[in-house]
């Protein structure tokens, strides 16, 4: 990777205004993701949500589970710290299109029927995070104002 690319994955508008978005989501992905990975806060580990994933038609399971784990927890994480912001809001973008589509769409919005209102609101908050950044307050931004 050349170092204009790595440049153009880096940059982030000057604010804080993700700064507010990231902490909340980071915690919110990396949770989730230590549900699906680990078994942790509850969740039921890669073997419980892979077989799940495999009952609603996500095939195979298991390398979606780890997939999906992955995804939420290290970009969870990267939301937090605020180092390749970027490209980790694009895959959480994703990731939580496929919820969504997958799993909460046709339950209607509202979450007390599983609707999709919580998949709707991070899908936009990793969307914004994609098109601004990681803000000021950022390793990004340390790296970009460093010439990377």
């Amino acid at each position: 990777m050349n170092k204009a690319t790595l440049f153009k994955l880096l940059e982030t508008r000057s604010g804080l205004s993700a700064l507010a978005l990231r902490i909340p989501a980071g915690i919110i992905f990396a949770a989730h993701g230590a549900q699906k990975l680990f078994g942790a806060f509850g969740g039921y580990g890669l073997e419980g949500t892979g077989q799940w994933m495999a009952s609603i038609g996500l095939e195979p399971g298991y390398l979606m589970a780890l997939a999906a784990g992955s995804a939420e927890f290290f970009g969870g994480i990267a939301l937090l710290v605020g180092l390749l912001v970027r490209p980790a809001a694009a895959v959480l973008a994703v990731t939580m299109a496929v919820a969504i589509l997958s799993v909460h769409v046709g339950n209607g919005l509202f979450m007390a029927n599983n609707g999709y209102e919580f998949g709707l609101a991070l899908l936009a908050i990793s969307v914004a995070l994609a098109i601004q950044g990681a803000g000021s307050l950022s390793i990004d931004r340390k790296l970009t104002a460093k010439g990377a």
